[in-house]
């Protein structure tokens, strides 16, 4: 018998009572489906009365105004409004940079659309303030004719939050060689006591140069309605409404009256959801940290912890299924975010507290077992013996 319940740390948990969806979400999505056609057949790019509600929302939010016709579409999920905004703007053989660690579709739909990658890397782990990005590497992906630069802040997987001084620098270097920016900050509202965080709509950067992704998926647990936006320039948001006419339509009609509650949560609803993620990370990197040779660094905004793990008798997908079959624990391998990333792994802490608890020490417990060599190293077979 495995040890615990399931705890699957790939993706958060909105089934149970720790972190549910915004209060009143169910009724304004029946509400939509009541509203029938009007609702389920929209414009492309959204339907028009929340474009305008978004507009003012996110653009008090990230500090700059939003012209609701022009500069934002409603997509499905943060993923379809990333998928539009790299399709919109690289073309085969375009160079485009990216960050490493980073989300893992970025990459994936870089190379479908036949693009040339340049990792950006950046120093998560031995730096004290930022994400430590190192822009000399990204001047000369400019310099060499990168076109595109995409990167996450919060990062994912890490959990890091790019400092004002880097955002800053970023700016000013996409604006200096001409380069188109796509950020993706779904994580960008949970952010933790004692860390700032700059939107790069509030930068000097050219409004034309920039595409800005958010959604309501993550933070308030709203995933399953496949609720994305993008903001960015009109011509830019323009071809990505011509393009998902062709692969989707719209986002789904009747879930974009859920929209609705996002920004208009209760009082204090957003900062006890960040209280109640805070604790938890505590809890998980305070067991980590007791791991020898383990390194770890506190996430500073989302959801995720990004630990380094201490050398293993066994390669990564084999300790991965071992956690999976022996201590009834999922979590997503480093190479998922980057390549060289082959000694860690990503934990989506959105969970219950105590399972949470549970898990990671059974983490612990298998790691610890691996670097004591008393699991068999048959790269055939998993571990036989329980957490």
């Amino acid at each position: 018998m495995l040890p615990g319940e399931l705890v699957d740390f790939s993706h958060g948990d909105v089934d149970s009572e720790a972190f549910p969806p915004t209060p009143g979400s169910l009724q304004i999505f029946m509400d939509g489906v009541r509203s029938g056609g009007v609702q389920a057949y929209t414009e492309y790019r959204g339907r028009e009365d929340i474009r305008a509600y978004l507009a003012e929302c996110l653009g008090k939010f990230t500090g700059r105004a939003i012209e609701k016709a022009d500069e934002l579409i409603i997509t499905p999920g943060t993923q379809g409004a990333l998928f539009l905004a790299m399709a919109a703007n690289i073309s085969s053989g375009d160079k485009v940079a990216i960050v490493c660690p980073d989300y893992f579709a970025n990459r994936r739909i870089a190379k479908f659309l036949g693009a040339e990658v340049t990792d950006i890397k950046i120093d998560y782990l031995d730096v004290e303030c930022g994400a430590g990005i190192d822009l000399t590497q990204l001047e000369e992906a400019f310099k060499a004719g990168c076109k595109s630069f995409v990167f996450s802040n919060p990062n994912n997987p890490t959990g890091v939050i790019y400092s004002s001084e880097e955002i800053g620098e970023i700016a000013g270097l996409s604006e200096r060689y001409g380069v188109t920016v796509i950020v993706d900050q779904l994580y960008s509202r949970l952010v933790y006591k004692g860390y700032d965080y700059t939107h790069l709509r509030e930068t000097s950067l050219s409004p034309s140069k920039l595409i800005t992704i958010m959604g309501p998926s993550k933070t308030e647990s709203l995933s399953g309605y496949r609720l994305g936006i993008a903001i960015g320039p009109c011509e830019i948001i323009e071809r990505m409404e011509k393009l998902q006419a062709i692969v989707s339509l719209r986002a789904p009609g009747y879930c974009q009256a859920v929209l609705r509650t996002w920004f208009a949560e209760p009082s204090e609803w957003i900062s006890k959801r960040i209280m109640g993620h805070q604790q938890i990370r505590d809890d998980i990197t305070r067991i980590l940290r007791s791991v020898d040779g383990l390194r770890v660094r506190d996430p500073e905004g989302g959801s995720y912890v990004f630990p380094k793990l201490p050398t293993l008798g066994v390669p990564l997908d084999l300790f991965v299924k071992a956690l999976r079959h022996q201590c009834n624990v999922i979590v997503t391998p480093g190479t998922e975010f980057d390549p060289m990333e082959s000694g860690s792994i990503r934990l989506n802490f959105s969970q219950n507290r105590q399972a949470a608890i549970d898990a990671t020490k059974r983490i612990a417990s298998l790691i610890g077992r691996y670097r004591l060599g008393l699991l068999d190293t048959n790269r055939t077979a998993a571990p036989r013996r329980p957490c």
